[in-house]
């Protein structure tokens, strides 16, 4: 049984650490461990942003943005990120915390969980498609395209 459960203060800078791993892990640039468990103690200090911990060490994480939704009167939750330590894949933890996330959306009154992965993770993308995600916008339309601008 994989233990799941939000952060506390004392947590942060280990979920700092998972996510600066996640980073480096597929190459991309990372502001570091530090820096992103004290944006991670901002964001959870303003109210939107939930930090979920799954394992002893921990050896997970999901980052979620709570949203108001523009088109019904629940909110949106985005899970933003989702990582499993490499030797921790393949035991049913990313399934327990995707699962938390869902029970916890449901449980506060969300009516959609969004998330996007790149079409190489296949890993994830069959992780997401085993609990009911799609991959088609509205569940009957075309594909849908994720773009990002920094600015």
């Amino acid at each position: 049984m994989v233990r799941v459960r939000t952060a506390g203060p004392s947590e942060l800078a280990a979920a700092g650490r998972l996510l600066d791993a996640f980073n480096r892990e597929f190459g991309d640039p990372t502001p570091g461990a530090e820096w992103l468990s004290r944006r991670l103690a901002e964001l959870v200090g303003r109210g939107g942003t939930i930090v979920l911990l799954a394992g002893e060490g921990p050896d997970a994480i999901a980052v979620v943005r709570v949203r108001p939704g523009l088109w019904s009167a629940g909110d949106e939750w985005y899970l933003a990120e989702l990582y499993v330590v490499p030797g921790r894949r393949g035991h049913g933890v990313g399934r327990a915390l995707l699962s938390a996330v869902l029970e916890r959306a449901r449980a506060a009154g969300a009516d959609l969980v969004d998330v996007a992965t790149s079409e190489d993770d296949v890993a994830a993308r069959a992780l997401y498609e085993s609990v009911g995600f799609t991959r088609f916008e509205g569940g009957d339309g075309g594909l849908t395209f994720s773009y990002e601008l920094e600015l």
